[in-house]
């Protein structure tokens, strides 16, 4: 095993012993103390069941088999959750053949990112993933479930359903994914129309054109953003079958897979001989995992956040220097956009997953002593779903470890990496801490050292870039967009504009104590700088014209000022006035949300 994973599970398992420890025994002593369905009354289970059919009323009178609880985030509004309608249906007729029952337990918010980027309700997004856990948890809360099936896929959802799924880890809990929808236009040239408009050189005719036909049909969007991010965690972390990430909403394996979670879920409930609560398979080593995963692949860097926090409400302590020390270790094995040109479709026809975790294990770098819904170790991911041959009702298995890539410009080994270490960076210096997805960055864009410009909201930016006041080498600054400022938006709308001025020739890059896209792309772009202005980090000290120097490469941020010059200065002010579209509803959660490298959690 690769010394430094060893190295970093090891560490990650003492820091974290007396929250672990505390978290284990409140869900042993939930199972113990709170069994679902056997403290209820006659009154309780008699609400539970109302509005049952008279099959399934028998079954759950009897309390003798698994009732499953379905948490959906379906809306027809999200193209990667408009395939879920049906879902719960499929799940329900799937556990009546074994002898079970399932019920819509609730359902969660799903906002898109897509469609409130450079827009106000924005700042409600990072927000949105604290209430789809509590909004789980409500769901879960009637206790009358023996299992778990999170349906969601994107952004947000997914790490707020399991945070909110971890308070009840006495049970199994399985996710379940929509898969992506077939290529479109591809992203650069989706991107190209971006910085064209951003220019005034195409109309917002030919932007609309070129984005519906990037975003053209029901599926998650196909770049490597937060939402296909999330889809190689749950793999990782052994809570979604193998290989069911990338498969096609139309594809006849979507369908299986799905019954097969079902199947899965119901052979891991407490009455069952294989009881599999959900606290024996999200455990340190399979953090990491996952953690090694988002590196090879340079993921999103929204998981610096999310899986910081979603390690927490497991009583682990992960902190982001885990994920700068990982990725020194990890090769970067895959090119799909924005670090490279392919899509996750063509990463899928490659080898997908399988091949990923055929490579990461025979390099050592997985952790072999975990847990999942298809039993110990890893062999079953790095193979694909395979229809059983002679076997009725369509059962998967998998059997057959993919072990060559077909595209190796977008999928390669670890003997021929696109990079020798992983996609994500810590930087730290006198304007505080922060991360920066270097994977996409090209080497010589990597280092920047100039005057840094200041603004406070991102449409500032704008302005300046219009009148022509940022065509040089700059250090755009853009404060007061952190959790407790506004709640901490991501600024994937100047991405287009910074673009433009990397390719005049201009050195650029962006620091702020907010977020970018998880499709974070190709300029240098120092992100969730902690502490934020708001709490008078170093950076509300910054005027325009200080030098910084923002390091990719040695991970090093700095002001190049006399720290006690940079000390003494005043710090900048910062009202907010406009509550318009709900966001004066989470007035309470800027109060007490926590810093970034905490995972901005407001719990």
């Amino acid at each position: 095993m690769n010394k430094t994973i060893e190295a970093v599970t090891r560490d990650i398992i003492e820091r974290s012993r007396p929250g672990r420890e505390v978290y284990l025994q409140s869900m042993m002593d939930m199972q113990a103390q709170q069994p679902p369905k056997q403290r209820l009354s006659c009154g309780n289970m008699a609400h539970a069941y109302a509005a049952c059919s008279t099959e399934d009323k028998q079954a759950l009178r009897l309390m003798q088999s698994a009732n499953l609880g379905i948490v959906t985030a379906y809306n027809d509004m999200l193209s990667a959750h408009q395939p879920l309608k049906d879902y719960p249906d499929i799940i329900k007729q799937a556990a009546r053949e074994l002898g079970s029952t399932a019920q819509v337990a609730g359902g969660v918010p799903a906002m898109c990112d897509g469609v409130t980027q450079g827009q106000p309700g924005m700042e409600l997004s990072l927000f949105s993933r604290d209430v789809i856990a509590m909004a789980t948890a409500v769901s879960l809360s009637h206790n009358v479930f023996d299992g778990v099936l999170c349906l969601g896929v994107c952004d947000k959802i997914v790490p707020g359903m399991m945070i909110g799924a971890l308070q009840f880890g006495h049970l199994p809990v399985g996710f379940v994914p929509a898969g992506p929808m077939p290529s479109g236009l591809p992203n650069k040239e989706k991107a190209a129309v971006r910085q064209r408009f951003a220019e005034g050189k195409a109309s917002k005719d030919e932007l609309l054109d070129a984005e519906s036909a990037s975003y053209h049909s029901p599926g998650t969007c196909t770049f490597y953003g937060t939402a296909n991010s999330n889809q190689v965690l749950m793999e990782m972390l052994g809570v979604q079958l193998p290989g069911a990430s990338f498969v096609n909403p139309d594809d006849p394996q979507r369908q299986a897979l799905t019954v097969e979670a079902v199947r899965r879920v119901i052979n891991a409930t407490y009455e069952s001989s294989r009881y599999l609560p959900l606290y024996e398979v999200v455990t340190e080593a399979s953090m990491v995992n996952a953690c090694v995963a988002l590196l090879a692949t340079g993921g999103s860097t929204n998981h610096a956040l999310h899986l910081v926090a979603m390690a927490e409400a497991a009583g682990i302590k992960l902190q982001w220097s885990d994920l700068d020390r990982l990725s020194k270790a990890v090769p970067l094995l895959t090119r799909v956009y924005p670090n490279g040109q392919a899509d996750i479709n063509v990463f899928q026809q490659a080898g997908g997953m399988a091949f990923l975790v055929h490579q990461l294990r025979g390099a050592g770098l997985l952790n072999e002593n975990v847990r999942s819904l298809v039993g110990d170790g890893l062999g079953a991911y790095e193979c694909r779903p395979e229809f059983e041959s002679g076997c009725s009702g369509h059962r998967l298995q998998w059997v057959s470890p993919v072990t060559q890539s077909t595209v190796p410009d977008v999928l390669t080994s670890v003997d021929t990496p696109f990079s020798e270490e992983g996609g994500l960076r810590m930087l730290s210096g006198n304007l505080g801490v922060c991360v920066a997805k270097v994977s996409a960055v090209a080497e010589e864009h990597q280092v920047v050292e100039a005057e840094c410009v200041v603004f406070a909201e991102q449409d500032e930016l704008k302005r300046a870039f219009d009148a022509g006041e940022l065509n040089k080498d700059v250090v755009v600054v853009v404060r007061f967009q952190g959790p407790k400022a506004n709640g901490m938006p991501e600024l994937h709308k100047l991405t287009p504009y910074l673009g433009v001025l990397q390719d005049r020739g201009f050195k650029v890059a962006l620091v702020t104590d907010g977020r970018m896209s998880g499709a974070s792309g190709k300029v240098l772009a120092a992100i969730h700088l902690c502490p934020e202005a708001l709490e008078q980090g170093p950076i509300s000290r910054l005027r325009s014209g200080d030098v910084v120097r923002v390091d990719g490469q040695t991970g090093e941020l700095r002001v190049l000022l006399d720290d006690d010059e940079l000390n003494a200065r005043e710090v900048a002010s910062y009202e907010r006035t406009d509550r318009s579209l709900g966001r004066g509803l989470f007035q309470n959660f800027r109060n007490v949300v926590g810093s970034a490298d905490s995972g901005a959690l407001v719990w």
